[in-house]
């Protein structure tokens, strides 16, 4: 089963950028979209579903904002739409699709470096998320959260880890809460396992040289319950195209 994360920044500019003709070689079975930044009216035929695929979609009320997706070759038994919070479901941020036992999440978690006001918001949100994480865990389903986490949790996940200490995305909170959802909760970082030591990015800032310099930060992750997360047995961060300013994360887990 190969599951693709992507934070479009857009989804019309990606596909501008050949994202779907990408997509169509890739040979995946569930696709996690971040940054939809697009509402219903907006997307074209191909967009909400390509060949192949069934699409589902959660967008967030303001226009050109936020909003997730997911397309799967298999059509989802159920689909949940947002976590039950208006405060949060508004920004389109969360949709789960369920496949049986398993339930794959394409996730946007809020970024915090617009300013302090963002940053609350972030924090509210790790509030509110990490009982629902909790819940998922217990659930006894196999669990795949797919997505932009806006958090980078280790000094191996940003090239300027010394310069960000204090900077959103990598505050000691943050990675705290991380730290707590992977070891006291359970959830497994996916890539992480498979690489433990490989410093490799999936976002870059656009300014400077970032991108040719390979200055970024790994914030995009498939984080799983345990059972499905030792199945994973490759991961690769695509790089060879620019869709957007972060990089699609591909996962194979081997359901044999």
């Amino acid at each position: 089963m190969r599951i693709i994360t992507a934070n479009l920044n857009g989804i019309r500019s990606a596909c501008n950028k050949g994202f779907l003709p990408w997509l169509e070689k890739q040979n995946a079975d569930i696709v996690c979209l971040q940054e939809l930044k697009a509402q219903a009216a907006d997307m074209t035929a191909e967009m909400l579903a390509p060949a192949g695929f069934h699409g589902v979609h959660h967008y967030a009320e303001k226009k050109g904002y936020s909003g997730v997706g997911i397309y799967s070759k298999q059509k989802p038994d159920a689909v949940i739409e947002g976590l039950g919070i208006p405060e949060f479901d508004c920004e389109g941020r969360y949709l789960e699709a369920q496949f049986g036992d398993l339930s794959v999440v394409s996730l946007y978690l809020p970024s915090g470096s617009s300013g302090e006001e963002r940053q609350a918001v972030k924090f509210k949100f790790l509030d509110a998320f990490m009982p629902h994480m909790v819940a998922l865990m217990q659930s006894g389903r196999d669990v795949i959260v797919c997505g932009d986490w806006n958090i980078a949790h280790t000094e191996k996940d940003l090239k300027n880890w010394k310069g960000n200490k204090k900077n959103s995305g990598f505050l000691p909170e943050e990675r705290a809460w991380l730290t707590e959802l992977f070891g006291a909760v359970g959830f497994v970082d996916v890539f992480r396992q498979l690489h433990p030591e490989l410093e490799a990015y999936t976002w870059w800032s656009n300014r400077g040289q970032a991108w040719a310099k390979d200055v970024g930060w790994r914030i995009d992750y498939q984080i799983a319950t345990p059972g499905i997360a030792q199945r994973a047995v490759a991961t690769s961060i695509y790089k060879a195209e620019r869709f957007s300013d972060h990089a699609p994360l591909t996962v194979d887990y081997d359901l044999g």
